[in-house]
């Protein structure tokens, strides 16, 4: 989307990204909100920018026109600045003017969703791993340019890491959907370990399924005990937001983890009084 010049400044960029984060990011937006102004203001600018991104994966293009969109986006990154006519590169240029963004991060998450396009295969958990850092990985380390921290270069692969944990809980919790978009991210490997097949993750759940869910669970669990020592390296508000969007994922791992048989069913969610509880827990500093 761009505006006129005459009609778009700061505040109208952001507000654009604000509201396009608040409708379409609806478990982000409980954390983000807790943030001051300007720190809310340029997380959904960074949020903006990867929905963009990721609406062209999951979108109905023939793969040479997502490739082709990716790569328009990719040449984008370098047109970011406060005097834009796009309100997400005028929005990401204002912030990254005032927190250090490391914009190139898109670059990562712009490559993962060419994996997408591609069709790329996972054979072991090593395979699907530089997926994660991509699609994911980049969004923490977007996140922590605005959360900033006490010791960057101790926090940044902290939040590498917690974004790993959710795009792995991502991956249970959509099962259902990417496997009616012939996408399978469990890797092949465990497949085999617990004698699954692609179509074993159509329903109903076998026990073999339920077994192969709660081992990719407790996976994502051992990710969220690597990236949630995160939390102590960031200030008060970057902590609770932060905190509010890992609790509002291992919540919904904790359903996973109950119900395996569910997400082959339905799409496990929580309702919206529950994150909000979840961001009232994580203001005094209690995740999960």
């Amino acid at each position: 989307m761009t505006m006129a010049r005459e009609t778009l400044d700061g505040s109208t960029a952001f507000r654009y990204c604000e509201e396009l984060t608040r409708t379409r990011a609806r478990n982000f937006w409980y954390g983000i909100r807790l943030l001051p102004s300007p720190k809310r203001r340029a997380l959904a600018a960074v949020y903006a920018m990867s929905r963009r991104i990721d609406d062209v994966g999951d979108g109905d293009l023939p793969p040479d026109e997502k490739r082709a969109a990716l790569d328009r986006i990719e040449a984008s990154l370098s047109a970011i600045h406060p005097d834009s006519s796009d309100p997400v590169l005028a929005a990401l240029g204002t912030a990254a003017v005032a927190f250090p963004i490391p914009i190139r991060a898109f670059v990562d998450l712009v490559d993962g969703v060419r994996m997408d396009v591609d069709g790329t295969e996972y054979r072991t958990f090593e395979d699907l791993l530089p997926y994660c850092r991509r699609v994911a990985g980049a969004v923490g380390r977007l996140s922590l340019g605005v959360f900033e921290a006490n010791d960057m270069a101790a926090a940044e692969p902290l939040a590498d890491d917690l974004g790993v944990a959710m795009q792995l809980t991502n991956i249970l919790r959509d099962l259902r959907e990417d496997r009616a978009r012939e996408r399978v991210y469990v890797p092949a490997q465990d497949l085999v370990k617990f004698h699954c097949g692609p179509e074993d993750l159509d329903p109903p759940a076998s026990d073999r399924t339920i077994g192969l869910i709660r081992f990719e669970a407790e996976r994502a669990r051992q990710w969220f005990r690597r990236g949630l020592p995160l939390l102590p390296h960031l200030d008060r508000r970057s902590a609770a937001c932060a905190g509010a969007m890992a609790g509002i994922y291992t919540r919904l791992l904790r359903r996973i983890e109950a119900r395996p048989e569910a997400v082959l069913d339905a799409r496990v969610s929580l309702s919206p009084g529950q994150k909000a509880w979840v961001a009232v827990r994580a203001l005094v500093g209690v995740v999960g």
